[in-house]
């Protein structure tokens, strides 16, 4: 999609509703207004009962009642924790909104005086972890019930089914597969679209941000065990030493990179652990290496994959190893898929949204190397088109103090993260309802 035929598209739209510099509310945006007492007793109950990755209990439980109340029809307990809402209102497409519900343990430090001081394990087992939303979390739940509260009040505008997700696990790049396993698009209405948000740390409340095609990273955890033979740090010559093999093994993986991909292709390899060896004067016999992995397109995954296995095992040849020492290379199965914005489906929903809050309040945003599950559910055998825009949470005055001054925002995933609720929330929910209200038929059709 060329830019100038988006800007261009959302101009003429923008036109239509814009009487001057200043938008006047819509009827939506009065109703979301007048709910938000509701929402905010909501987030605030979300965000101070936090609970970790396929721990969600409590937290599905509330929601589920949320759209019960409605007239959704739930069931709970898909994947895990997760939760399923379909409201059917005669004939038209299917749109499925999805939010997670998972915190991280992060020990929450902004202050709030409704500030997380909850505690708890994690699935694993390990116990009495710090817990928060340090990651919105509690806004996308918040929003999706905000939003369930306006399309269920609104059935006379539009015509359809609505099938709204609470999705577990989010944080661990599991939730939606197991959502998808479970039987999300077999036992349950089988969206045409497929929409989700994410509040965005970088911007000012009352923005929405897009990006159209590749937003979000494949990501890969890849582990390099590297054999060695080992012995006294004085004999060095008697030895295989696993450290420098490693070190070496380190460096050319760089050229993976700078010399095996495209320039224009992104891409990332990061050794983020290089763990080996006991005491100083002992070569051990092995060296472990972590790595993260980042790209975009399947072939840049695959060639970087195959790539860091050809390196590893081939350095350790060079050093003499025989075939039974070279390096182990293994990559975690559950890798989390890059997430791709059908052009299309951006397009229409952008204008929609930008002719509700006002084209001044749309911002394009390059992709990111970060990593969201979400896009899972484009990535099945129904090749379902998805969406997923993203929800400034500074407030306003925080951000233009901040970036006057040179300084930095609290990022998502820190103990300082603190959304503005009030716009931060409205702004969601309006631009939700929207996207929603526009992929929906007609009621009169």
């Amino acid at each position: 999609m060329q830019q100038n035929q988006f800007l261009a598209a959302l101009a003429v739209g923008t036109a239509l509703v814009m009487a001057g510099p200043v938008m006047a509310q819509t009827p939506l945006q009065d109703a979301i207004e007048g709910d938000f007492g509701y929402l905010q007793s909501l987030y605030t109950h979300l965000h101070e009962n936090p609970e970790l990755s396929f721990e969600e209990k409590q937290t599905a439980k509330r929601i589920a009642k949320e759209l019960r109340s409605l007239g959704f029809k739930v069931t709970t307990g898909i994947g895990g924790t997760g939760l399923v809402a379909v409201m059917k209102n005669g004939d038209g497409p299917t749109v499925m909104i999805r939010s997670d519900l998972d915190a991280l343990p992060v020990k929450e430090q902004t202050g709030k005086p409704y500030a997380s001081t909850a505690r708890g394990q994690n699935y694993l087992g390990d116990k009495n972890l710090p817990i928060m939303h340090a990651c919105g979390h509690d806004v996308h739940m918040t929003a999706l019930v905000g939003t369930a509260r306006r399309l269920a009040a609104m059935k006379d505008q539009w015509s359809g089914t609505l099938v709204m997700i609470g999705q577990p696990a989010e944080e661990l790049g599991l939730g939606a597969k197991a959502m998808l396993e479970d039987g999300l698009f077999s036992r349950f209405p089988k969206p045409d679209y497929n929409l989700g948000l994410h509040v965005n740390a970088g911007l000012p409340a009352g923005v929405i941000g897009y990006t159209s095609g590749y937003a979000l990273a494949n990501v890969d955890s890849v582990d390099i065990e590297i054999k060695g033979i080992g012995g006294h740090g004085a004999y060095p010559h008697t030895t295989k030493d696993p450290i420098v093999l490693g070190a070496y093994i380190v460096t050319a993986l760089q050229t993976l990179v700078s010399r095996e991909i495209d320039p224009q292709a992104p891409a990332v390899v990061t050794v983020g652990s290089f763990h080996g060896g006991t005491k100083h004067n002992i070569i051990p016999d092995s060296t472990h290496l972590k790595l993260t992995v980042r790209s975009y397109s399947d072939e840049v995954r695959d060639k970087l994959l195959k790539g860091i296995t050809r390196i590893a095992q081939n350095q350790a040849r060079a050093f003499g190893l025989p075939e039974d020492k070279l390096p182990v290379v293994t990559k975690e199965e559950n890798y989390t898929p890059s997430l791709y914005n059908d052009p299309a489906l951006v397009k229409n929903t952008m204008v929609a949204i930008a002719n509700q809050i006002g084209k001044e309040n749309i911002r394009e945003l390059k992709p990111v190397m970060g990593g969201e599950d979400f896009s899972r559910y484009g990535r099945t055998k129904d090749k379902i088109p998805g969406f997923m825009f993203w929800v400034g949470a500074v407030d306003p005055e925080v951000y233009a103090k901040t970036k006057a001054e040179g300084g930095t925002l609290p990022s998502l995933h820190s103990p300082f993260f603190a959304p503005d609720p009030r716009r931060t929330i409205t702004t969601a929910v309006d631009a939700m309802s929207t996207a929603a209200l526009n992929l929906l038929g007609k009621a009169d059709e």
